[in-house]
């Protein structure tokens, strides 16, 4: 299957199921995700692997295990790319991801002595610097309200420091191009845009070494 984008039915679902989030509607239109919403994003994320690696769709149930919120779906579909890269569809439009959502212990400290050293750290900000001059956004996750142990509150990159997660996002509204091929153009731009900051997570950060990780 080529992909051409979402058709406008793609968004009525996730507005519906945002109404009723219930298993008796799920079932009753399940065969409305199917179509509209699962299948292209399968033939999006196989045009992308080329360039950016294999992809796979995130299970649409929530987990409510710890949840105060029992609903139990998610009211969006996510896409995750092996070589980095995170593609959602809501009611709201598109968005893209990229980066490292949230650090594990072992990778927090690489990353904060990354940050906190002059060459690397000062790479960081000029990635940063370039990735959003082309358009996204990099955002810090769960930063601390006062700097980590071990780092004095006046570094220059305090605000960096803080982070206990880094990535860069950009969301579109709904619009036409969003049922088209030029849907992929928007996701190509973003991941290309992103890419040094993976990178740079990449080399100064990796995976995590922690059992069970």
């Amino acid at each position: 299957m080529t992909f051409e984008g979402w058709p406008a039915e793609a968004l009525e679902f996730y507005e519906q199921l945002e109404t009723d989030n219930s298993r008796v509607f799920w079932q009753a239109h399940k065969q409305r995700y199917e179509q509209d919403v699962r299948a292209p994003m399968e033939a999006l994320l196989t045009a992308l692997e080329p360039e950016f690696g294999p992809g796979k769709i995130f299970r649409p149930n929530r987990d409510v295990r710890f949840s105060a919120d029992k609903s139990p779906y998610k009211t969006h579909v996510g896409g995750y790319l092996e070589g980095g890269g995170y593609i959602q569809l809501s009611a709201d439009g598109l968005a893209c991801g990229n980066g490292m959502y949230q650090l594990a212990t072992d990778q927090l400290a690489r990353y904060r002595a990354a940050v906190a050293e002059d060459l690397s750290g000062a790479e960081l900000e000029r990635v940063i610097a370039a990735v959003e001059a082309a358009g996204p956004r990099v955002h810090g996750r769960d930063a601390l309200k006062t700097a980590p142990r071990g780092f004095a509150k006046d570094h220059p990159r305090i605000e960096l420091l803080r982070n206990k997660g880094l990535v860069a996002w950009q969301e579109w509204e709904p619009a036409a191009w969003l049922g088209t091929a030029k849907a992929l153009d928007r996701v190509v731009g973003f991941l290309r845009a992103s890419q040094p900051l993976r990178a740079w997570l990449d080399q100064h950060v990796g995976p995590s070494e922690l059992p069970g990780r």
